[in-house]
């Protein structure tokens, strides 16, 4: 086996959650990909602007290396939120570039510095603010994948694609009664096992 270079195996990772994320938002109209599917309102777009603001925050500013991108949402007096959801007035399209300057930004950093380079996130209490480049690498990792998971969820809601990215699906099967078929045999296992509890 062939050692890698630690870094080439974060980016790796890190970019299949990003890759996935956007691949969600592709076919859609405007209206399903910002249009609330949970009840505390989570989306497609919003969830594409939230992780943006977390790749610069984290693989920007806990560095010392400012993105200068304007983040009205995360400033002093914003809304609570307003990093999880796209105004009227924000398109799609800003978001998107937002979030590919986001990740040429956060990978400036990764290759720039050492892995053990020690950051301070600016948003956490002092003296518990300190933080590794690989800690908050691994962290944006974590968060982005988290995030592509419900984006996978949110866009079976919209429209029943599912697949884990563009070209790989990564699903049991193909077919619509086979699916059908299980989703009742899960739903009578649910009921059964409840009424034996």
């Amino acid at each position: 086996m062939t050692a890698t270079d630690p870094k080439d195996d974060l980016r790796q990772y890190l970019q299949s959650a990003r890759d996935a994320l956007l691949w969600k938002l592709e076919g859609l109209s405007e209206y399903d990909a910002r249009r609330p599917m949970t009840p505390t309102g989570t989306n497609l777009l919003g969830l594409v602007k939230h992780v943006a603001s977390v790749e610069l925050g984290y693989l920007g500013d806990t560095f010392g290396r400012p993105s200068g991108e304007p983040l009205p949402w995360l400033a002093d007096g914003a809304e609570p939120n307003a990093d999880m959801w796209v105004t009227p007035d924000e398109s799609r399209e800003d978001i998107v570039a937002l979030y590919r300057r986001a990740w040429a930004h956060a990978d400036a950093t990764i290759d720039a510095l050492p892995l053990d380079t020690t950051g301070k996130v600016p948003w956490w209490p002092d003296g518990k603010d300190e933080v590794t480049l690989h800690h908050a690498v691994v962290r944006v990792i974590a968060d982005t994948h988290r995030h592509a998971g419900h984006a996978d969820i949110l866009r079976e809601l919209v429209d029943g694609a599912v697949g884990m990215n563009e070209g790989k699906d990564n699903m049991a099967s193909t077919d619509p009664d086979w699916w059908a078929d299980h989703r009742s045999r899960l739903e009578r296992a649910a009921r059964e096992a409840d009424r034996r509890a």
